[in-house]
């Protein structure tokens, strides 16, 4: 019996179609990222598991997969030995992108200029638990800059979201905040141990109002008179600059919120100075990964699609050190591709020629057609024109429900009356529209 066809869980086939629009979000997104000088990197699909193990966290541990040794290296083991497994595995497929950018800038540092500006789209796995808009295999967008602290990177970052969206044709927001007032506020209520706590709960503002927020700060040990001082923060509305003034105020004793506010105000107002498009809005529950980020984090979210965050990163001063490489400050954000391309797709932002990888069919009645045809075919390609033939003779029905089908704009006909005249029949599958055109000056027409 004949195996039926399948793939495994959580990864998929893209048509040709569908690779069309996902080739022009990359390629939208590239050439944003090459503008401001960022050089493309590649890291393998597999790495050393001591490289990825212990990165990022015990759940993400769990996620990762690992591979077998290759060969038949398990058959020469023991059964006590095969239980060890390390021993049969060594590697295991990335699972994000920045612990291999780590990995390659403390290995190739020596080679490397800093500050160092990368991106890189590659395909990232994970175990996880495949479900709708969570794939085992997907791709990343990632751009950082390592090796400088200064803050034009992050308002470049803003540019960077700016320029990448409105190619796009999506709008958006991009929300800000910074990991150093985050932990301000926790220290000026006296509760700097309990930072994750505060965010956490902070983050459900928006779902589940002031007071299940302030119920919820109690159940993880905040003291009422920590909640009262949280209150105007949780309150905060109006202008970047309105908030940052009012939140001044409640943290003030706190130097390292103090400096958030500060990094946060250069941003901002360098963002007004030079007019980018774009206006980040200081969102005081964003959070992001907690335990990655130091400074400035950001998070970008689809205005009139209703998917979670589409884009998100921020500033993280210390990616290298666990390579034995301290002190190697950086910034960097990601594009979710497969969330941009669900939105792109719900809102048909997709230009529509990108539905066809051919412009123009020749029809294909005989010998003596096909040759004249072949020879304004490759005219026309080496013009740059997408075109192709009917690869034999056949009826024209069904040479045209092929054009149709493949939604090619236009199909040139070439039959032996016309090939005695020197003319052919151009056709306009969209508006049904034909004429008659000469050989010369088809090239041209197309």
């Amino acid at each position: 019996m004949a195996q039926k066809p399948s793939i495994p869980k959580g990864t998929r086939d893209f048509s040709p179609e569908e690779m069309m629009r996902r080739t022009y979000i990359f390629d939208t997104i590239k050439s944003v990222f090459r503008l401001f000088g960022y050089a493309p990197l590649e890291t393998p699909a597999m790495e050393n598991l001591s490289t990825l193990l212990g990165k990022y966290g015990d759940e993400g541990d769990k996620l990762l997969f690992k591979i077998l040794n290759s060969g038949d290296y398990g058959s020469k083991l023991s059964d006590e030995e095969l239980r060890q497994a390390s021993k049969i595995s060594e590697k295991g497929l990335r699972y994000d992108l920045t612990v291999p950018f780590a990995r390659y800038v403390v290995q190739h540092q020596s080679e490397i200029v800093f500050p160092f500006k990368r991106y890189q789209i590659q395909p990232v796995w994970r175990a996880d638990r495949p479900q709708k808009g969570r794939y085992r295999e997907f791709y990343q967008c990632d751009v950082d800059v390592i090796g400088s602290k200064s803050l034009l990177s992050e308002v470049e970052l803003v540019d960077i979201v700016s320029r990448v969206f409105s190619k796009l044709g999506i709008s958006v927001t991009l929300k800000m905040n910074n990991r150093k007032i985050l932990y301000g506020i926790a220290e000026s209520i006296g509760h700097a141990d309990k930072m994750i706590d505060i965010t956490v709960a902070i983050d459900k503002l928006d779902k589940i109002g002031l007071d299940n927020v302030k119920a919820e700060l109690r159940e993880r040990g905040i003291d009422d008179a920590a909640i009262n001082k949280l209150q105007p923060i949780l309150e905060l509305s109006g202008t970047n600059e309105e908030k940052l003034c009012k939140l001044s105020s409640v943290i003030a004793e706190s130097s390292t919120g103090m400096k958030g506010i500060e990094e946060m105000r250069t941003i901002f107002d360098t963002v007004e100075t030079l007019g980018i498009a774009l206006t980040p809005e200081l969102d005081l529950s964003l959070a992001r990964g907690l335990n990655y980020y130091t400074g400035a984090i950001f998070e970008v979210k689809a205005n009139d699609f209703q998917i979670g965050s589409i884009s998100g990163g921020g500033r993280y001063d210390d990616l290298t050190g666990i390579f034995g490489m301290p002190g190697m400050s950086g910034v960097g954000i990601s594009f979710g591709a497969d969330r941009i391309y669900d939105v792109m797709l719900g809102l048909d932002l997709f230009p529509k020629e990108l539905a066809c990888s051919t412009k123009v069919l020749f029809t294909n009645f005989g010998v003596e057609e096909q040759m004249a045809a072949m020879k304004l075919i490759t005219e026309l390609r080496n013009r740059g024109v997408a075109t192709e033939i009917y690869p034999e003779a056949a009826k024209m029905k069904k040479q045209m429900e092929y054009a149709n089908r493949r939604g090619i704009p236009y199909v040139v006909i070439i039959g032996s009356e016309e090939l005695q005249r020197g003319v052919a029949t151009l056709k306009d599958m969209l508006s049904g529209e034909q004429r008659e055109v000469r050989f010369d000056e088809l090239p041209s027409i197309l």
